[in-house]
């Protein structure tokens, strides 16, 4: 049967390392509040004027070389990023351009921290439809230039940090790679977690007092998030077991988005993880959204956590709401 597989992954974040220390002399906050209620002691920011495409670059060279291949390998580009180099273009054309690759296909996703989700199950239709062969899934981002850094961000401001990890889904015959996808929304929540402006649907799109309202900046209703994750999150990664026939004994790790150390430690008490079972590492980055999972993939394949025949199961919730989970066999 033919399927997607990873066959190579990498990752990439700036050098800027933005400790709790760090924070409490950018936002009204403390070491102790942010540990507490996030797990969270460091993340790292941008230093200079870069992209989302410039982060996945890196991460899509040290991936590329990892599998012994060139960019001109690559059949197809599709970018998972909340946080894009500018409006318009998207940053998967961005990125193919550093690549070196005119002419490859290159599709953006944007739905936020369950984007690296959708855009690895919109590579596995293609793959398992013949359509491409060898698929590079991007996720990255830059926060750190859109925060609000005034006391009325505080709460959401540090949460956030910098990244990109890369996956190469190739084509494969047999039993090991992506079994499934499964993804879900509820538009009902879109404003629980949003960025307003600027939007198309304000005229004019561009006004002054935007940098008054905070409407540019993030807004999370925290409490609702929290209340809707810690009962989709047990619901995506259930499904894709049971789709597959699967029980927890069955499976190696489970590796969450990494919105918030409490939502992760919640899912796993949830679900009766064993120790070491759920990989996390929101206290070294922060939240990256559609980067969280393939950076901690790309690590948790680095530390030798997951071995050939292992199933992992990706799973994430956020902005949308939405959510969405998938079945490996490594």
């Amino acid at each position: 049967m033919r399927r997607a597989k990873i066959i190579s992954t990498g990752r990439y974040v700036p050098e800027k390392v933005v400790t709790n220390k760090d924070m409490e002399k950018l936002v009204p906050t403390s070491d102790e509040w942010i540990q507490e209620r996030t797990g969270i002691k460091q993340r790292h920011f941008v230093d200079r004027e870069i992209g989302v495409s410039d982060l996945s670059y890196e991460a899509a060279k040290i991936a590329l070389k990892k599998a012994n291949l060139e960019p001109q390998d690559i059949d197809f580009i599709i970018f998972a990023t909340l946080s894009p180099d500018y409006v318009f273009p998207g940053s998967g054309v961005l990125l193919q351009e550093k690549l070196g690759i005119p002419g490859v296909g290159a599709l953006d996703v944007r739905n936020q921290c369950s984007g690296f989700l959708y855009a690895l199950s919109v590579a596995d239709q293609f793959i398992r439809a013949g359509t491409y062969d060898r698929i590079l899934v991007a996720g990255a981002e830059v926060h750190s230039t859109g925060l609000d850094y005034s006391e009325r961000g505080r709460h959401v401001t540090v949460l956030f940090g910098d990244g990109a990890g890369v996956a190469i889904l190739e084509a494969t015959e047999g039993d090991h790679g992506i079994l499934s996808t499964h993804l879900h929304a509820d538009g009902r929540y879109a404003m629980e977690l949003c960025v307003i402006n600027p939007g198309s649907r304000r005229i004019p799109r561009i006004y002054p007092e935007m940098l008054e309202d905070g409407t540019m900046y993030p807004h999370m209703n925290g409490r609702e998030v929290f209340k809707h994750a810690v009962v989709k999150f047990p619901k995506a990664i259930q499904e894709a077991m049971e789709a597959n026939n699967l029980t927890l004994d069955d499976v190696k790790l489970v590796i969450p988005h990494q919105a918030n150390l409490r939502i992760s430690e919640a899912v796993a008490h949830r679900l009766k993880l064993k120790p070491g079972q759920m990989y996390n590492n929101i206290q070294r980055y922060g939240n990256t959204t559609a980067a969280s999972i393939p950076i901690a993939l790309d690590e948790a394949l680095e530390k030798g956590l997951i071995e050939p025949g292992d199933i992992v199961i990706l799973a994430a919730f956020g902005s949308g709401f939405t959510w969405a989970s998938a079945a490996i066999r490594w």
